[in-house]
């Protein structure tokens, strides 16, 4: 298992690149706070849309959860904090997210190819702009496979994440819809394109919001999709190859 060995670095190094990035995902940014805000309005339009508009007795697993931001907006979403766990590779962020979230969340530091909770453990799995952190095809579909494991039947798979190639930054590879699908078999699906392209945004979002929303509603110049997908009853639940591997 070499080469998730090495992947494993390669993720950690790419990191520590964003990291000295850090101004620009501020939200004293413009452009930045716009996109978590609409961002926020289309992940609870599409929880509503498949009943979870109530989360209070929801088990929520966030993968790659950094500092924690996602778990601290579910808890603001009604999700009760002693049923949110977040995992994140990087230690730096686990200890961040560990100082900014309510002391009922647990957060691990883990591999999210090879977890450590029994299969059917929760209700709603939850990541967002991991898969193109990860240029591996393997090591994507063994995230995959855990994730769906871990998703108890007729659970949800909540996904946000790059559609297209970042051009600027090697490091960023988009997943399609073909690929999601893919990684995702006998999962019922519903995809939607949001978050408008990041460089108009930074150009517009200081002057114009109202601009900045009436381009989003362009498809063609939204980078992400937005993802629900419900884990079919017929999936048969089984340890990925990953469980058995050292990555």
């Amino acid at each position: 298992m070499e080469s998730l060995r090495l992947e494993e670095n390669r993720i950690r190094q790419a990191y520590d690149k964003r990291a000295n990035a850090n101004s620009r995902y501020s939200l004293f940014e413009q452009s930045q706070l716009f996109r978590l805000q609409q961002l926020e309005r289309a992940l609870l339009a599409l929880l509503k849309l498949d009943g979870l508009d109530s989360l209070r007795s929801r088990k929520i697993l966030e993968i790659g959860c950094g500092n924690g931001y996602w778990l601290r907006q579910f808890i603001q979403w009604g999700a009760d904090p002693e049923r949110l766990t977040g995992v994140d590779l990087l230690e730096d962020r686990v200890a961040d997210a560990k100082k900014l979230c309510s002391s009922g969340v647990k957060v691990h530091r883990a591999n999210a190819a090879k977890l450590d909770f029994p299969d059917a453990s929760f209700d709603l799995v939850f990541q967002a702009t991991v898969f193109t952190s990860i240029l591996d095809p393997d090591l994507k579909k063994q995230i995959a496979a855990e994730m769906i494991r871990v998703t108890r039947d007729e659970g949800f798979l909540l996904w946000y994440d790059f559609r297209f190639n970042n051009p600027w930054n090697a490091d960023v590879q988009g997943v399609k819809s073909r690929e999601i699908r893919e990684l995702f078999p006998d999962c019922n699906i519903t995809l939607r394109r949001v978050t408008l392209a990041p460089p108009l945004a930074r150009r517009l979002a200081a002057y114009s919001w109202l601009g900045c929303c009436l381009l989003e509603k362009i498809p063609w110049l939204c980078t992400h999709y937005l993802g629900l997908m419900r884990k079919s009853s017929m999936m048969p639940h089984r340890r990925s190859a990953s469980q058995s591997a050292h990555v």
